[in-house]
């Protein structure tokens, strides 16, 4: 089995806020990580090389014989087989960029500090911009989405056959769905035509929901009654989704239960929309959307006409809530009230359109330990000891605390 190790790079800054509490091979893209997907592909085991601070929830295993990856690539066959050819001290370059090396224990240690670069045999593959698909955006997620569902159902179902459809069930283009043991779903609507459809195990699709492909619904996870999913959409394990969702990717436990629209957007873990909350995901003007950067402090364009809601983990809205385009949220926010809120909120904010304070950070404790044990989750000390490294890190942005 191949020692896999997947590092962060600059990009971990420009994925914020889902990369505060994660390394970027541990988002989702589709219907796995990107660590998952490189566990497939290499046939091995993986580990990370990210912030100091997260690094001892995700440690990383260093062996005798070791493929760094560039944890923001997102692999293909093309790239998988350039990698599998690597010599011991080879790499792979685009744009002066590290995709990936194979290494011992002793080179790895010396690129840690990067004085071991030059001593890599070095393969340029810069004039060849389709070798590599790097995920550098949080909205990445979503503009990847339908493709990576097709990817990772080609390694999921490969030489699978799928649970039969109940036949209460109204399904187009059968052959294209597959769908886990455990799985509920009757009197529904599944249409297949324009990309596949996965289902789980033991997820339930309720009755009277209409389901477009591509789309996916994570490990017991739920689609509520009478919902409406259209394409490019990837639900994470246990999560509840309901209302009318589009080019939606949701990490996982978290929770989009009620009416409401929510399109082109990406929801963190352990994230809760209130009843009838919506997300514009389309200015007036049909111009492109601006979207906050963490690295710029500043608003910057997306180049996407269609761009809804950022919302990092732990961060909560009540009902009716509003939320303009290209709005980006924080971890740990809460977010209630009347009106549009700024389109940027930072991490551990409390508050809406009539303005913030602090969430104070006991208080996050208290609701995440609740909202994790609904889930058989406990909150560990480790934890505690991210959220608070945030909280401090983030506390640049609470510009009413200056």
């Amino acid at each position: 089995m191949r020692n896999i190790i997947l590092f962060d790079d600059d990009s971990w800054n420009t994925l914020l806020p889902l990369s505060y509490t994660r390394p970027v091979a541990d988002l989702r893209v589709g219907i796995l990580k990107i660590s998952e997907k490189w566990e497939h592909a290499l046939e091995g085991k993986s580990s990370f090389v990210t912030q100091d601070y997260l690094s001892e929830k995700f440690p990383v295993q260093v062996a005798s014989d070791n493929w760094i990856i560039n944890g923001a690539l997102l692999p293909n066959d093309r790239i998988v087989k350039l990698i599998l050819g690597l010599e011991l001290n080879g790499a792979i370059i685009h744009n002066d960029l590290l995709i990936a090396a194979r290494i011992d224990d002793k080179q790895f240690a010396s690129l840690e500090d990067e004085s071991g670069l030059n001593e890599l045999s070095g393969i340029d593959i810069s004039d060849d911009d389709s070798l590599v698909q790097l995920i550098t955006r949080p909205y990445d997620i979503f503009t990847h989405c339908g493709a990576e569902i097709q990817n990772d159902m080609d390694v999921l179902c490969k030489g699978r056959r799928s649970e039969e459809i109940d036949e209460s069930n109204q399904v187009i283009a059968a052959q294209n769905v597959f769908i886990e043991p455990g799985v509920e779903m009757k009197y529904c609507t599944l249409n297949a035509s324009k990309g596949p459809i996965y289902l789980a195990k033991g997820s339930e699709v309720m009755e009277g929901s209409i389901i477009r492909g591509p789309f996916a619904l994570g490990a017991h996870s739920v689609v509520k009654m009478g919902a409406k999913i259209y394409g490019d959409t990837a639900i994470g394990p246990h999560s509840k989704v309901g209302g009318e969702l589009s080019n939606v990717s949701i990490q996982g436990y978290s929770n989009k239960g009620h009416e409401g629209y929510l399109g082109n957007s990406v929801l963190g873990e352990w994230c809760n929309l209130g009843a009838d909350t919506n997300s514009s995901n389309l200015k007036n003007n049909y111009a492109e959307v601006r979207v906050y950067d963490y690295t710029k402090e500043s608003f910057v364009s997306s180049g996407l006409q269609f761009c809804g809601l950022i919302m990092g983990d732990h961060s909560k809205c009540g009902i009716n809530t509003m939320f303009n385009t290209g709005s980006v949220v924080g971890v740990s926010a809460n977010i209630f009230g009347a009106g549009y809120p700024r389109t940027f909120i930072p991490s551990f904010a409390w508050g809406g359109a009539s303005g913030f304070s602090t969430y104070k950070l006991e208080k996050q404790y208290e609701v995440a330990e609740k909202v994790m044990a609904r889930r058989k989750k406990e909150l560990t000390d480790l934890d505690k000891k991210i959220l608070g490294h945030i909280f401090h890190a983030s506390s640049k942005f609470r510009t009413w605390e200056k």
